[in-house]
């Protein structure tokens, strides 16, 4: 497994500055987001799909490095109704494409969540069907929006060359656990599999390590990311929130930095478990902690993970931290 980090978490700093902190820190590979809920701080998408010499100059100082790409990320929701899908669907396209151009055969990106019926301006998660009409909104989201728009993303990804359609097990989202995956891995076939991020399933209420031996080689890709439930906040509110994440104080979970949710003896047995499954992928350390400096948030992540990722002693030797 290589060590990787969403480059959105240290997004204030220039591409070269971010790139030689990369390597300061010892991480391998990269994941770049292209746009949508990413502000892509580091790759201009139009720019580089149009101009050779640019894709060129990028992967130089990539290569000047020896970084990576672990994956392009262009999360967001294209089976949103009206104009806000349709702008997301073109940037999952136009990062389809690069990933030809750049020869990345991973995307990271999110199943979407359509309305809840084709007269709705607004996405409708539907977690509670207790009613008779929420049956038919859950029909109408899966076999008339969903269904036919990943079969053809994933017939696109195979034209392009593209062997991973990483879904984030994200909440308001149709796919956001392993069972909901599933479902749609088995009706477009295994280029989609899941990007699994564990901190969204803490906040969910289950257990990461369960859904790693239940997902096995659907996994296509791993975050690194950890949550906190908030002492007092959970116990009173329980954990459906909607308090902003950039408002921590009041909320019953957190995005935190590794090891400030659960600690090293947790991450050690997960990583542990997702080897045992096969998986030799990235780990890619997606920083979103509210409540520390962006960087500091990074190097405590990156040392956790050092200490719990099993890998081999010229592996941990290739990413040392780097001091000059």
């Amino acid at each position: 497994m290589k060590l990787g980090f969403v480059t959105d978490g240290l997004g204030y700093l220039s591409f070269d500055d971010m790139l030689d902190t990369a390597v300061r820190l010892g991480i391998e590979t990269l994941e770049f987001g292209c746009g949508n809920w990413s502000k892509a701080p580091h790759i201009n998408l139009d720019v580089l799909l149009n101009d050779s010499n640019e894709r060129d100059v990028f992967k130089q100082k990539l290569n000047d490095r020896n970084l990576q790409i672990a994956a392009l990320n262009c999360s967001g929701n294209q089976l949103a109704p009206g104009s806000y899908g349709q702008k997301h669907n073109e940037v999952v396209r136009k990062t389809m494409q690069l990933a030809h151009e750049l020869e990345v055969e991973t995307i990271v990106l999110m199943s979407g969540c359509p309305g809840g019926g084709p007269n709705d301006e607004t996405p409708n998660w539907v977690t509670h069907p207790i009613l008779p009409e929420h049956d038919e909104t859950l029909r109408y989201q899966w076999e008339d929006v969903a269904l036919p728009y990943w079969e053809s993303v994933t017939k696109e990804a195979k034209h392009l060359g593209i062997r991973k359609l990483a879904i984030e097990n994200l909440g308001n989202n149709l796919v956001h656990n392993p069972e909901t995956l599933m479902r749609l891995r088995n009706e477009v076939g295994p280029t989609v599999g899941m990007n699994f991020d564990p901190s969204h399933l803490f906040w969910m209420g289950g257990d990461p390590i369960h859904a790693v031996r239940y997902l096995s080689d659907a996994i296509h890709h791993v975050h690194a990311k950890d949550v906190r439930i908030e002492r007092g906040h959970a116990e009173t509110n329980g954990l459906i929130d909607i308090h902003a994440i950039d408002q921590p104080a009041p909320r019953s979970w957190n995005y935190v930095a590794m090891g400030y949710g659960h600690d090293l003896a947790y991450w050690s047995e997960f990583f542990s478990v997702l080897s045992m499954v096969g998986y030799k992928g990235p780990v890619v350390l997606e920083m979103e902690d509210m409540t520390m400096d962006p960087l500091v948030g990074v190097e405590k992540s990156v040392a956790l993970l050092k200490q719990s990722i099993p890998r081999t002693f010229e592996q941990m030797a290739k990413s040392a931290v780097r001091v000059y």
